[in-house]
């Protein structure tokens, strides 16, 4: 019997903006990140990523550092308290009501992102999404490094940290939907058997209309 898995891409797809962004501006509100031009460079590497052209190491190095002196006890704590008080409230509440129909079904749901893990894996519980994937960074003395840990949830390796839980999870034989925002995801939406475009980037747009996969348009 074939499985149903409906995998999701976070930001801007579940959520109607980028949940690392959103954590960069918690912490600069809570004076973490004293820096003046902090959200002024996330915006310009988002803006890389948005186009295709983001250097992933050099933008974690960016994200990672102002955490460099926080215990990883102490930054989980503040990553529960920025999914409560703003990323919770930026999730469509289409993609809401399509985890619930999902979830009500007994259907198996993933989260793929390309956001740091411990940002993803908070989202996704409070989802109630039981798996979930995002760059894993490694933990040197009790802190959260700026160094990835295994393969990175960006572009193809979302397809190969994919195709590694399927195997450890026996089901290689599934069938798979995946919902993105992003021409980052081109390779998952190429791998899977139906990819579906959630407010799509207008490269992602252009792959949407010559392969005929469906187009969402969600709003808060």
């Amino acid at each position: 019997m074939q499985n149903d898995i409906t995998i999701f891409d976070l930001d801007e797809t579940l959520i109607a903006t980028d949940s690392a962004m959103l954590w960069h501006q918690f912490l600069v509100a809570k004076k973490i990140v004293t820096e003046p031009n902090f959200l002024l460079e996330d915006q310009r590497l988002m803006g890389l990523y948005a186009i295709g052209k983001l250097d992933m190491p050099t933008y974690l190095q960016f994200c990672m550092a102002p955490l460099a002196k926080l215990s990883k006890e102490n930054v989980d704590q503040l990553v529960e308290e920025c999914v409560q008080s703003c990323i919770l409230p930026c999730l469509y509440p289409q993609a809401l009501n399509l985890l619930k129909k999902l979830h009500q079904a007994d259907k198996k749901t993933i989260i793929i992102s390309a956001t740091m893990s411990f940002i993803v894996e908070k989202v996704a519980r409070q989802l109630g999404v039981k798996s979930a994937m995002g760059i894993d960074m490694k933990i040197i003395n009790g802190c959260y490094s700026d160094q990835i840990q295994g393969i990175a949830t960006f572009r193809e390796g979302k397809v190969k940290r994919l195709k590694i839980w399927l195997a450890e999870n026996n089901k290689e034989n599934s069938r798979l939907t995946f919902y993105t925002d992003s021409i980052n995801d081109l390779a998952m939406c190429q791998f899977v058997n139906k990819a579906i475009v959630v407010n799509p980037c207008t490269r992602l747009l252009q792959q949407a209309q010559h392969n005929d996969w469906q187009q969402l348009t969600w709003s808060l």
